[in-house]
């Protein structure tokens, strides 16, 4: 096996992901001031600049599913590199509330696609042993792009009154590196077989994936597997309601964690606890460090514990940390109470939810499905994480932010009733075989 080669494949198309995280949050330092300067109420803010990237990714998730199939894996994660350095220049140049919010629709369009392209992509190179590992890169590099947004945010906040133009549109530079070096993986093998017919192609691929392998038998395998498939089938046939109903409840819940709500109005949620504004920051880049020791953790577990136990994990941190992080607010604890079980929150998420997400619903389609169901899976996950934080502002203002956060809590307690009675373990079980064990 080659290792270095599969590695390096990953990690390259992983930056997707770091692009995704870093686009996703960066905009949580700029929430603040963008308010300031187009002042259109609560309801505006929310929905239209502050939710504008989540509304692309909605429809880049809906939609990914086509290019990745037509197109190929690696011709979509190229056009998503586009989408963000054109997003990063836009918006930091945008001197109107509407083409902002199109600069940043169109970065979304970019995180949506990468959630379908990027997972299916590794999980079609990666041997059945490393596969959970290797995808999870893509969370991996996600929680790294947070991280380094926080810090960016940081830096850059006290440059001048236009300190969110540079927070925006440095994207630029990663988005910039990361579309280079995608042109130097190769195409999906079993894309490659299975949507062009190119048995040479994809073999060439196999030999470099591994060069000690009979790789022969191997699309002999894949091509018997794939013989005995209708190909006229869609993801809403009656036998695989199970992998649709697992790949949309994962994304259900993950989102009605309230993680996507926390990340966009970190700052916001801080200064609310009691912390200036400085510190608040300050505490968004902890929460980014955060992120990134127990997205490591979960990566290192993952092949070894397996997706269902991380879940049982995550579920129980969540439940724990946001019944206190709701009672903090409810009883007025101010100073460092609330980012203490907000950090536990996000230690619970990125062990959990972070880790297993993307791996678990790139495994559970078969082939031939695999694009639509992460399209199916994403897009639930992403309408949600586009609705949710929109009304966060009107939430905190007229509800209340111990209701928000204890509901959030009540919700995990349904995943972990979710991961107790209906989540199977994916570990270690080639992708054909378990294309075997979804059809009910």
């Amino acid at each position: 096996m080659n290792h270095r080669k599969v590695f390096f494949w990953s990690i390259t198309v992983a930056l997707a992901g770091f692009l995704f995280g870093f686009d996703t949050v960066v905009i949580s330092g700029a929430d603040l001031s963008l308010q300031a300067l187009w002042p259109r109420g609560d309801a505006f803010h929310g929905f239209v600049i502050m939710a504008s990237a989540l509304w692309g990714t909605v429809i880049g998730a809906m939609l990914g599913g086509i290019p990745t199939d037509k197109l190929g894996r690696k011709k979509t994660l190229i056009w998503i590199g586009i989408f963000y350095l054109v997003s990063a220049l836009g918006s930091a140049l945008a001197n109107d509330p509407w083409v902002f919010a199109f600069f940043r629709f169109l970065g979304g369009l970019g995180v949506g696609a990468s959630t379908i392209a990027a997972p299916a992509y590794v999980s079609e190179i990666a041997p059945a042993g490393n596969r959970g590992k290797l995808v999870a890169l893509y969370q991996f590099n996600i929680v790294f792009g947070i991280l380094i947004a926080f810090v960016s945010n940081y830096l850059l906040s006290n440059i001048d009154n236009d300190a969110w133009r540079w927070m925006v549109g440095v994207e630029a530079i990663p988005a910039f590196i990361y579309t280079v070096m995608v042109f130097t993986v190769p195409k999906s093998p079993r894309w490659l077989l299975f949507k062009k017919n190119d048995r040479e192609g994809a073999a060439k691929v196999l030999r470099i994936i591994d060069p000690t392998a009979d790789v022969d038998a191997q699309i002999n395998r894949m091509l018997a597997d794939h013989d005995t498939t209708d190909h006229t089938e869609n993801i809403f046939m009656k036998k695989y309601r199970f992998p649709l109903m697992l790949a949309f409840l994962i994304a259900f819940f993950n989102q009605f964690s309230g993680i996507n709500a926390f990340l966009y109005y970190a700052p916001r949620i801080f200064e609310a606890a009691g912390l200036e504004q400085s510190s608040a920051l300050l505490s968004s880049i902890g929460i980014g460090v955060t992120n990134l020791i127990f997205t490591l953790l979960g990566l290192s577990l993952i092949d070894k514990l397996g997706r269902r136990q991380l879940m049982y994990v995550g579920s129980v941190g969540y439940i724990i940390s946001l019944t206190m992080v709701a009672v903090a607010f409810l009883l007025g604890w101010k100073g460092l109470a609330v980012p203490i079980f907000l950090f536990l929150f996000i230690a619970a998420h990125a062990v959990g939810q972070g880790t297993v997400i993307w791996v678990f619903i790139s495994e559970i389609f078969p082939t031939h499905l695999r694009a639509n169901g992460q399209a199916l899976g994403s897009s639930v996950h992403w309408v949600l994480a586009a609705v949710i934080p929109s009304f966060i502002p009107l939430l905190f203002a007229n509800v209340g932010t111990a209701p928000v956060f204890a509901f959030f809590a009540f919700m995990m307690v349904l995943q972990l009733l979710f991961v107790w009675r209906m989540m199977p373990e994916t570990k270690g079980v080639p992708l054909e075989e378990l294309e075997k064990q979804m059809i009910r």
